[in-house]
């Protein structure tokens, strides 16, 4: 399922045209994106919780060559399910 697929399955089951569920689904992405950027979790019971988490710099090295690189702090988005999502997965 893309962004465009649930913008059908959101007007269908809301029975409002494809440009206010359009709308609302940028709504909810643009919220949750938000929130996780201000560094609070978005939490959804029954379905999940987005957060993020800061990875301090490192160094790695290249499997190539052997060199030992520097590798960027760079905050990462984390994602986990709600049992209730887990649960409807596993049926």
């Amino acid at each position: 399922m893309n962004k465009g697929d649930l913008i059908n399955a959101v007007a269908e089951k809301a029975g409002i045209t494809k440009g206010q569920a359009g709308d609302a689904v940028s709504a909810v992405f643009d919220s949750i994106i938000g929130s996780v950027q201000g560094g609070d979790k978005a939490a959804f019971v029954g379905f999940g919780t987005f957060s993020s988490s800061v990875r301090p710099a490192r160094e790695g090295r290249n499997p190539l060559t052997g060199k030992t690189i520097s590798i960027a702090a760079k905050t990462a988005v984390k994602f986990k399910a709600g049992q209730g999502f887990v649960d409807a997965v596993n049926k």
